[in-house]
C-alpha cells in the first residue's frame, strides 16, 4: 500500500494565510455595503422631504438593484454605487505602503472595493447606450473596516488617512453627501461645434426614438447622443 500523500506546506500556508484574510475581508464587506445601503436610502428620504417642500418636481429615488448595487436618482443625475465581487491588493509602488497603519500589519492592504459611479438620469430614461458615466470614487475597505477613497478633487483628499478613518455611518453619509455635491457641481456642458457636424442616420433614427421626435432634415446640432460630463 502506497505512502498517504503529504499536504504542501507552502499551499496550507498560503490557503490559511493569505486566502483566509481574503475571504473574512469579503464576508465584511458586504456588511459595509448594507450599511452604505442603508444610509443612501436614509439621505434619499432625508433630502427629499426637504427639497420637495421647496418645489415637487425635485423628487429623489432610491433603487436597490442587486446585494452589489444600488442607485440614488436626485435632479438630472443618478449615483450608482457598486462592490466588486473580488479582494484587491496594491502593487508595491503604491502610497498605502508607506503607511505605517500597513507596514506594521501587511494583511491591512488587502481591499473590497465599491465604485461611485455619476450618470445622466436620462441616460437610464431613454436607455441611451452609448452615454458615458463618470467614476466619482473607489473606496476600498479592510477587514478592520479602515477605508480610504481614490477619487474626483474632494472625494479623494477628505477621505484619504488610511488607520484613522472607518466605515461608519457617519462616514458613509459624508461620503453620499460629498458625492452629490460633487455631482451637482459639474454641469452637462454642450459639446464643441465641430464634433457634433457629423451625424449618422443611425444616430438620428436613435435619437427620434429616444426622444419620440419626428424624423426630420432639420437637426438641432446642440443635442448629441455622446454628451457627456467634463
Amino acid at each position: 500500500m502506497s505512502e498517504p500523500l503529504q499536504c504542501n506546506t507552502r499551499v496550507m500556508q498560503l490557503l490559511t494565510e493569505k486566502a483566509s484574510i481574503k475571504q473574512e475581508v469579503f464576508r465584511k464587506s458586504k456588511d459595509y455595503f448594507n450599511m452604505m445601503k442603508g444610509v443612501v436610502e436614509s439621505v434619499t428620504a432625508c433630502v427629499a422631504d426637504e427639497v420637495t417642500k421647496v418645489d415637487d418636481a425635485l423628487q429623489l429615488e432610491y433603487k436597490d438593484n442587486s446585494p452589489n448595487e444600488c442607485e440614488l436618482h436626485f435632479s438630472g443625475d443618478v449615483l450608482l454605487f457598486n462592490m466588486h465581487t473580488n479582494v484587491f491588493t496594491f502593487d508595491k509602488n503604491h502610497r498605502i505602503w508607506q503607511s505605517g497603519y500597513v507596514r506594521e500589519d501587511k494583511r491591512r492592504a488587502y481591499f473590497a472595493m465599491i465604485n461611485i459611479y455619476n450618470f445622466l438620469a436620462d441616460s437610464f430614461r431613454y436607455n441611451r447606450m452609448n452615454d458615458a458615466g463618470l467614476l466619482l470614487a473607489r473606496v476600498f475597505v479592510n477587514r478592520e473596516g479602515q477605508f480610504f477613497v481614490e477619487g474626483k478633487k474632494q472625494m479623494s483628499f477628505i477621505f484619504n488617512h488610511l488607520g484613522q478613518q472607518v466605515m461608519d455611518e457617519a462616514n458613509i453619509k459624508e461620503l453620499v453627501d460629498t458625492a452629490m455635491i460633487c455631482s451637482l457641481e459639474h454641469d452637462l456642458t454642450v459639446p464643441d461645434y465641430k464634433d457634433s457636424m457629423r451625424v449618422s442616420v443611425k444616430q438620428i433614427q436613435s435619437l427620434s426614438n429616444e426622444l419620440q421626435l419626428k424624423t426630420a432634415k432639420k437637426v438641432d446640432l446642440g443635442y448629441y447622443p455622446r454628451m457627456t460630463r467634463e
